[in-house]
């Protein structure tokens, strides 16, 4: 699991950090706290935290359910958009602007997608190379960094997207793990959860009934857009062989 191990209980989650640079284990608390108090229930209930132990250490209760897998329509559909909504607008607007950003600002991945961006090679599929060309070109234009700078709907981030972290009881979707959770934009979380790699592994149609179900504004679906190009040029620089392939498709259908 990353650079952390996770001890699981019958009714606890113990979660021992092996990487600190991004304050995780602080993260991962507060959010549990907070969630709890304006939410509770959508996410582990916060049982007690080491931040100083070696390892830090948070214990969390145990949820019920598993990892959303397979084609998200129907029902999921709705429950996911529903969790993923919650998680983002359930903190109080005061509140939030007391929580610290989070981990990655919009822009840092920005320049960081460009470096690679900027040295990648294509691997001799042609395809492939056409993609990365056009979207090497899309992502040098000034007015990304621009438009990524300037502050979005703020919500309160979980700040990774992996499916993995919404756990599916057949009735209801509740979500884990905020190592890098914090302040952030809602646009870049919408984007970080639908093109996530995981989800396109999952199912040709990815996120796209959950999408449907969320309500943007002109502002926010504009960004939203942009978001969902890098993200997805991230997981395209970051992939070999078949996956990039295929997600070599799904950027070239996004730009």
């Amino acid at each position: 699991m990353g650079d952390h191990e996770i001890e699981l209980r019958q009714d606890v989650v113990i979660k021992r950090y092996g990487s600190t640079g991004h304050d995780q284990p602080e993260r991962e608390w507060r959010a549990l706290e907070l969630l709890h108090a304006y939410v509770p229930g959508l996410a582990p209930a916060p049982v007690s935290a080491e931040p100083d132990a070696d390892p830090p250490t948070v214990v969390m209760s145990r949820l019920a359910g598993a990892a959303v897998r397979g084609p998200i329509g129907g029902h999921m559909a709705d429950a996911l958009a529903g969790a993923v909504t919650r998680v983002q607008h359930a903190i109080p607007r005061p509140v939030l602007e007391r929580v610290p950003a989070r981990a990655g600002h919009p822009v840092e991945l920005l320049r960081q997608v460009r470096t690679w961006s900027a040295t990648v090679h294509p691997d001799g599929d042609p395809a492939v190379a056409d993609v990365l060309g056009q979207a090497a070109s899309w992502v040098e234009q000034p007015r990304l960094e621009e438009l990524l700078a300037r502050p979005g709907t703020p919500v309160f981030g979980t700040g990774d997207g992996n499916l993995a972290n919404y756990l599916w009881d057949g009735t209801d979707v509740r979500v884990i793990d905020f190592e890098y959770s914090g302040r952030s934009d809602r646009a870049f979380e919408l984007a970080e959860v639908i093109e996530h790699i995981s989800v396109w592994r999952d199912g040709p149609a990815g996120m796209t009934a959950v999408l449907e179900r969320l309500d943007l504004t002109a502002e926010e679906a504009g960004r939203l857009t942009e978001c969902r190009r890098l993200l997805a040029l991230y997981w395209l620089l970051r992939t070999r062989g078949d996956t990039r392939a295929d997600q070599a498709k799904r950027m070239s259908a996004l730009l």
